[in-house]
């Protein structure tokens, strides 16, 4: 009789230390993931607070039919279209069918918006000009801009008829400016031979 009651504290004993030992394992994990999410959370904070940076600005002189011409300031990256409305919007008079609003301007450059009664040739092309730039925003020390260049500008460039002249501003307007005047071989039609014949005419600045 005394040895079952000794066998039942043994087992109780037993029992008890297995409990204590699943208590403080259970405590300890908890507070082992406690402090991988604080850590986690202070990663994140210091990850967000470096990465917010100073967006560069840029202005713009926008004139014509806009209810408020004058100095635009925008964020880099603007589009003609973020320029009309910094200037108020445009007038009941504005004539925009010509104008590529997608077209990305830079800091320094006139924006131009002509009246409905103005006869416009490809006026997307001759809208962004810059200030110190010659009267032909197109053209840059005797070269053509093929960034800027309507399509009978591009013309006068050797190798360069009418109907590769709009293949090269339709692609400009579906992908945006040229980077370098070789990125100009990208428009179909446009090989090494034909490249060859006008890079020493062209520009993209």
């Amino acid at each position: 009789m005394e040895k079952q009651k000794i066998i039942k504290i043994v087992i109780a004993l037993i029992v008890a230390v297995f409990a204590i030992v699943y208590y403080f394992s259970s405590n300890s994990k908890s507070s082992e993931y406690e402090n991988i999410l604080a850590s986690e959370v202070i990663v994140s904070n210091a990850t967000g607070t470096e990465e917010i940076k100073e967006t560069s600005k840029i202005k713009v002189y926008v004139t014509g039919e806009v209810n408020s011409p004058g100095v635009i300031e925008l964020e880099e990256g603007a589009r003609i279209e973020d320029a009309i409305q910094g200037a108020g919007g445009i007038k009941a008079e504005a004539n925009l069918k010509e104008i590529n609003l997608a077209y990305e301007v830079e800091d320094g450059e006139k924006i131009y918006i002509p009246n409905l009664s103005e006869e416009t040739d490809n006026a997307e092309e001759q809208v962004p000009s810059s200030e110190a730039q010659t009267s032909s925003s197109s053209h840059s020390n005797g070269k053509v801009n093929i960034n800027k260049a309507s399509a009978t500008e591009l013309t006068a460039v050797p190798g360069i008829g009418a109907s590769t002249a709009q293949k090269i501003v339709t692609y400009r307007d579906e992908n945006g400016k040229f980077k370098t005047i070789e990125d100009i071989k990208k428009v179909s039609g446009i090989g090494d031979s034909k490249y060859n014949s006008m890079k020493d005419f062209i520009c993209v600045k």
